[in-house]
């Protein structure tokens, strides 16, 4: 086989197997297809089962001169799990990438809205339009829930159990987690529901997505990121925010409040409780004030 049939079948594993989004599956190839691009441009002839370690420093060398540590150090762990599925299914006995270290990145803190700032942006949604209604929601239902933008944009009506307070979650890995909603979250699904999802013309396969744009169809993550950003221009907003730093608010702001990690960990779905530490380190102020507040030599 050549590398072409190898990453297809790579990505069949990857989709079938470990049950990973297409977002996840494609960021994998293009690492893959980064490799490939080298391997041509330097006419370096090699299968992805004899190609050894002293060709992959090379292709890591030239990309340490394009990405930085952060984008090498993703690509490098991307190849590192090609070839240890090379492995698993006997096509190679050993992973080149062994020995090679990834670049020291740190650990790098999300960035974070205030409550007031959020409380703004909401505010700037005009409400006369249609979509207005819709993107109230939408944004209520992304910061009070901490969903990903991907898990938004999916959201079904039939995943609402606004009766028992939750809704249910597919993230990554279609695992999913039930998620607590708000009395305020479900008072905006409601009237975008009532009020403006009803008279829409809704096209066949959508009828359960809760979200759709003027057409009847399901949002797409980019629709997301330009409402979001179109708002923070309105409100002059000099902060480089997305859809995730509503998510990254929504557990800050839960932890500053008084939240256990593991508490926070399941609404995220988080599925190692390190992911979610790194909440830990955003608001040193807060840590000193709990500090303060409990520890008996204070």
């Amino acid at each position: 086989m050549n590398w072409e049939s190898y990453i297809k079948s790579y990505k069949s594993y990857l989709k079938i197997e470990r049950g990973l989004s297409k977002n996840t599956i494609d960021n994998y190839s293009f690492d893959l297809d980064r490799l490939r691009l080298f391997l041509t441009q330097n006419s370096i002839e090699v299968s992805p089962i004899n190609i050894d370690e002293e060709t992959l420093q090379q292709f890591i060398y030239a990309i340490s001169k394009e990405v930085n540590p952060r984008s090498q150090a993703r690509i490098i762990s991307g190849l590192k799990s090609f070839f240890l599925y090379l492995i698993f299914e006997d096509f190679r006995n050993d992973n080149p990438l062994e020995l090679i270290e990834s670049p020291k990145t740190g650990r790098k803190l999300p960035d974070t809205l205030a409550v007031e700032e959020i409380d703004a942006i909401i505010s700037a949604i005009d409400l006369s339009s249609n979509e207005g209604e819709r993107n109230r929601a939408l944004l209520e239902t992304l910061y009070g829930c901490g969903l990903r933008v991907s898990e938004l944009v999916a959201l079904k009506i039939s995943d609402l159990f606004f009766e028992e307070g939750f809704v249910k979650i597919t993230g990554k890995g279609n695992k999913q987690r039930f998620v607590p909603v708000g009395d305020l979250t479900q008072k905006y699904i409601g009237i975008y529901r009532k009020e403006v999802r009803v008279h829409l013309n809704i096209q066949k396969g959508f009828e359960d997505t809760l979200f759709l744009n003027r057409r009847g169809r399901q949002l797409t993550r980019a629709m997301i990121f330009t409402i979001i950003k179109d708002l923070t221009v309105k409100i002059n907003l000099n902060k480089k925010i997305s859809p995730h730093t509503f998510r990254h608010s929504f557990a800050t702001h839960l932890l500053e409040n008084g939240a256990d990690l593991r508490s926070i960990q399941l609404m995220l779905g988080h599925e190692s409780i390190t992911t979610t530490e790194i909440y830990v380190h955003l608001d040193r102020k807060f840590l000193t004030e709990v500090m303060k507040a409990y520890h008996p030599r204070k």
